[in-house]
């Protein structure tokens, strides 16, 4: 058989799996059909049927597993996020509302978070300087965190700040869970820096190996990369943050006035 028809019967396949997936045939952490049950089914070779399967794969639609076969991906509760995640009266809080699917419908579920730490000082890069508004190279403290919900890792999350803003605080402790008892933003208003002003960047990238492997990500999930700078009402930055989350469990929303 010529490779032109083999390519195009492995997009049909695809495409008739896929169609199975979206209409519910085979829901979250179903069992595909095997390549040899596909090969028999469609008349294929076995290496057409498994161009198929890897078309789905590199969607993101499934999993393969090594010497079990083929699941439709299972869908990870979507947490929407906008300004008011910042709001002083959640500071301490580390229980989340997450919805059952990327539409954010229905009434939400709650889910306790935790979070790892470690926490080193390091030469400031070019990004982070800047944004601290130090020279690069100078020693700044880096909070690197990995977020759970209910054991599961959700995102990361690296801060920086300057060393004289958070020595000796618990921002420093590298103890897991969040820092002391009202996280970071409260520590630096207990220190006279009261976070005020927030500036936010989002964009769309496809993840590295480590991201993949931290995040226990499918292929072909793309993740959000947050870049945040913290202010205070005087125009103080006191933190420089940068989160990784995966496209599919996030969801932003924000509400505001126009500008004239």
């Amino acid at each position: 058989m010529s490779p032109e028809p083999q390519t195009g019967s492995a997009s049909r396949i695809a495409a008739d799996l896929r169609t199975a997936i979206a209409d519910g045939r085979f829901g979250p952490g179903a069992k595909l059909p095997t390549v040899r049950d596909l090969t028999e089914q469609y008349g294929v070779s076995r290496n057409t049927a498994s161009k198929a399967i890897a078309q789905l794969s590199t969607e993101g639609r499934i999993v393969t597993r090594y010497g079990s076969g083929a699941y439709v991906r299972e869908a990870h509760p979507v947490r929407r996020v906008g300004q008011d995640r910042y709001a002083r009266s959640k500071w301490a809080n580390v229980t989340v509302e997450v919805y059952a699917d990327a539409n954010h419908d229905g009434d939400p579920a709650r889910q306790q978070g935790g979070q790892s730490q470690e926490v080193a000082l390091v030469e400031a890069e070019e990004r982070a300087a800047k944004a601290l508004g130090v020279e690069a190279g100078t020693l700044v403290y880096k909070r690197d965190r990995t977020m759970t919900r209910d054991g599961q890792p959700t995102h990361t999350m690296t801060s920086y700040y300057r060393r004289e803003d958070v020595e000796g605080t618990a921002i420093t402790d590298p103890r897991p869970g969040i820092a002391g008892a009202g996280g970071g933003f409260a520590i630096l208003a207990e220190h006279g820096l009261t976070p005020d002003e927030i500036t936010e960047e989002v964009f769309a990238r496809m993840p590295t190996v480590d991201e993949m492997v931290n995040l226990e990500l499918p292929p072909g999930e793309p993740v959000v990369e947050q870049h945040r700078v913290v202010r205070t009402a005087d125009g103080r930055v006191i933190e420089y943050a940068r989160g990784v989350h995966p496209a599919s469990r996030f969801v932003w929303s924000y509400t505001f006035k126009i500008p004239d």
